[in-house]
């Protein structure tokens, strides 16, 4: 029997940008609305940083990369100014992303999936003007990559020491979120506590 998952916090990196870590927080997400308790942080990880050139101007330092920023910074927003509506914008954003091809790069973009969320933009880009959303962006990709060896998303960090990284193929089951439940659990188990399996991939897909 599973128990660790809903005892252990832990915090779940993610990009817009990349479906895996689209399938893995799709999973987390239906298995919360489906009854799991988890003690999970949805914290943003820019992929762009991991491409500058040494020598260059970080990402959240360079105005020419505004654009790719701006999703991870209006969730972060919101995460602060409305915290409850916060998992609809996260799964909506992701959605958008890889089911709608909508590139998320510019305010009309965003305000679009707000608005069918029923969510008042001002806020969010309220607080994305004074900067702090991009600090968030900052420090915990910094964090991250410079103390955990971090390389991308999906990765689950336990107890701010141990960073795994899961590449998950497929997303929920649309018509039975329950069935997230058992994925998720025991994914966290082998997460949390097979810290000694390194990697475990097939070598073959199923489909």
């Amino acid at each position: 029997m599973v128990t660790i998952a809903t005892e252990t916090p832990f915090v779940l990196l993610y990009d817009y940008r990349c479906p895996f870590a689209k399938n893995v927080h799709d999973h987390v997400i239906a298995a919360l609305r489906s009854g799991l308790d988890l003690a999970v942080t949805f914290t943003p990880y820019t992929l762009s940083q991991g491409h500058v050139e040494a020598g260059s101007p970080a990402v959240w330092d360079d105005p020419t990369q505004a654009s790719a920023l701006l999703a991870l910074e209006a969730s972060v927003a919101a995460k602060s100014t409305d915290p409850d509506r916060f998992v609809d914008l996260h799964e909506a954003l992701f959605a958008a992303r890889h089911e709608h091809s909508i590139a998320l790069t510019t305010v009309e973009q965003i305000d679009a999936i707000l608005a069918a969320l029923g969510i008042d933009p001002d806020p969010i880009w309220a607080e994305v003007a004074t900067g702090g959303p991009r600090a968030v962006i900052a420090e915990a990709w910094t964090h991250y990559h410079d103390d955990l060896d971090v390389f991308g998303v999906p990765t689950f960090i336990v107890d701010d020491a141990d960073a795994t990284f899961v590449r998950l193929m497929e997303g929920p089951d649309r018509t039975d979120p329950a069935a997230s439940v058992p994925i998720v659990s025991s994914l966290l188990e082998l997460v949390i506590s097979r810290t000694d399996i390194n990697e475990l991939k097939h070598t073959r897909l199923s489909r």
